[in-house]
């Protein structure tokens, strides 16, 4: 019974933790920007919180950096995503959350899904380390074409909107935050896991 108290308490604590994370490294990475949105450097505590604490952990890392995100559209920190508000508040909203929950469930059920077999722990946390940008910024970019058209073609311009929504719109940000979390979030799963192995 203890032993579980004890499990319960860590795990309480380090999702508190990494939600702590997630809410500095968001409202500071509002500021670092390539094109119109910021780049999301968050993607890596979701990732590696999603692995070591499991799919429904994931879907609240992902929740609380959805918060933070909406909170700075709403305040205008976030400029692109404050355009999108004052466009349709409900759907920024929606969009805001659901890719956000959506990319830290998916990386914890991708990780637990491979690492369950045999020395697949890194292959799991590479793939969740892939997962989590790609279903963040692929919700994001489906919700702008398929709500916000109007919004699109403005920021568009005379640019091809298809080379505008994969190039201009979420390229750069996408590939940057897709080599970061490839690179950091499969080490600092290896190292928590063999922590958690010797407590």
């Amino acid at each position: 019974m203890r032993e579980k108290l004890n499990f319960d308490t860590r795990r309480l604590v380090g999702t508190a933790i990494f939600a702590a994370i997630i809410i500095v490294l968001q409202s500071l990475g509002s500021f670092i920007r390539f094109g119109t949105f910021s780049i999301s450097l968050v993607l890596v505590p979701i990732a590696v919180g999603a692995a070591v604490y499991g799919k429904a952990a994931g879907a609240i890392f992902g929740g609380v950096f959805g918060l933070v995100v909406l909170i700075n559209c709403i305040n205008g920190t976030e400029i692109g995503g404050n355009m999108l508000w004052a466009a349709k508040p409900v759907m920024t909203a929606v969009l805001c959350m659901g890719k956000g929950i959506l990319a830290g469930f998916v990386g914890g059920a991708v990780y637990s899904a491979i690492s369950k077999y045999p020395k697949k722990e890194y292959i799991g946390a590479v793939c969740a380390a892939f997962a989590v940008p790609a279903i963040n910024t692929g919700i994001f970019l489906a919700g702008v074409v398929l709500f916000f058209k109007d919004t699109l073609f403005e920021w568009a311009g005379d640019t091809n909107i298809i080379y505008y929504v994969f190039i201009g719109l979420a390229g750069g940000n996408f590939l940057i935050e897709l080599v970061v979390n490839l690179v950091i979030s499969p080490a600092i799963v290896r190292i928590l896991n063999a922590i958690q192995k010797r407590v």
